[in-house]
């Protein structure tokens, strides 16, 4: 039976170094597979490495020259790449096959081959393989969905916060867009925080900017819309802005189990964190203070400036940029003062349209 060639065709890796192996093996899965060969580990994970199409199943030797079969199997199951790869082992009489299936296989095929036996192993391994690709392509889609739904909520729950304090909404992005660009310049310009921003995921601290100010929420009319300086008690009640926007992260989800929840905590609690200690509402000082709300607050504090509020009317950006640097390493983070200032033409700019 010919291959339909309209068809997508499953690969199928055979790795042996008997070459009579690898054509009878060959012969027995051609008119069902695209069967590619290797006649040891090393020239298997070689090939897996270069093809575009990684085979559905490896069939696999045991003992091989250069690289056994226990060795390649060992390093695919440390390969992000590889892992998924469902591995059975081609045994001899004195292999153990309780131990090979207790290290990963999802089967094996005695020597000699029995041809029937060995396409129902493979065909259900591969088909048992397609389940698992669809099943994780679905949940991928869904998560996406999911998260693309949650994402346009919360971005409309911080515009209907930011609609209620007589913004247009644009504050939230250009706040968003500030630390974006300011996030790239420190990786680009291999900052000393571009490794910890890296593992900290720049694009999920830019999402979770958007909740800045939750806790904007919780606050009176009175005193979120009073056209003037607040006195000493409206202002303690708009500071624990920090503490609401904490406790209604909290309530979305588990914040230790979500990367983006963390951020928007951290974001929410710490963005008048002061670099001396002198913030709110812990006093954190220096980088106890979590990078993304050192880098929430710079971004925070520019746009305050440069935008007219119902309580103060907007400063030329030279006159905020002169403010910022008058903060480095009282208010902010020296480092990331140094980089706002870089970039300073790239915050204007964001300001001007937006």
């Amino acid at each position: 039976m010919a291959l339909d060639a309209g068809k997508e065709v499953p690969k199928v890796l055979v790795v042996d170094d008997v070459d009579m192996n690898v054509m009878i093996l060959g012969e027995i899965l051609q008119d069902e597979y695209q069967v590619a060969t290797a006649n040891n580990g090393k020239e298997a994970l070689e090939y897996l490495r270069k093809t575009d199409v990684l085979p559905k199943i490896v069939l696999l030797d045991v003992m091989m020259p250069e690289m056994t079969g226990r060795e390649m199997f060992e390093i695919m199951k440390t390969d992000a790449a590889f892992k998924r790869i469902p591995v059975i082992f081609i045994t001899a009489e004195n292999d153990s096959e309780s131990e090979l299936l207790a290290a990963g296989a999802v089967d094996f095929i005695n020597k000699p081959f029995l041809p029937e036996r060995v396409k129902l192993r493979v065909r259900n391994q591969v088909a048992l393989k397609n389940y698992s690709d669809n099943l994780e392509q679905m949940v991928a889609e869904k998560t996406a969905e999911a998260t693309a739904t949650l994402d346009n909520a919360l971005q409309g729950l911080a515009n209907v916060i930011e609609h209620r304090d007589l913004e247009s909404g644009e504050h939230v992005k250009r706040t968003q867009l500030f630390v974006k660009a300011l996030m790239e310049y420190l990786l680009e310009s291999n900052s000393v925080y571009a490794g910890e921003l890296r593992k900290l995921d720049p694009d999920t601290i830019v999402k979770a900017m958007a909740l800045h100010d939750v806790g904007k929420i919780a606050i009176p009319d009175r005193i979120l819309l009073k056209p003037g300086r607040l006195d000493d008690e409206e202002f303690a009640i708009m500071k624990t802005h920090t503490i609401r926007g904490k406790e209604i992260i909290g309530e979305l989800g588990d914040v230790n189990s979500s990367l983006y929840l963390r951020h928007c905590e951290d974001i929410c609690y710490g963005h008048h964190e002061r670099f001396d200690g002198k913030g709110y509402p812990r006093g954190l000082k220096g980088t106890h203070i979590p990078l993304s709300a050192r880098i929430a607050s710079l971004a925070d504090v520019y746009d305050a400036l440069v935008c007219a509020r119902v309580y103060k009317s907007a400063i030329p950006y030279s006159e905020a940029i002169n403010i910022i640097k008058e903060g480095r390493g009282t208010q902010f983070d020296p480092v990331l003062t140094d980089a706002v200032a870089a970039i300073q033409d790239k915050f204007r700019e964001i300001s001007q349209n937006n």
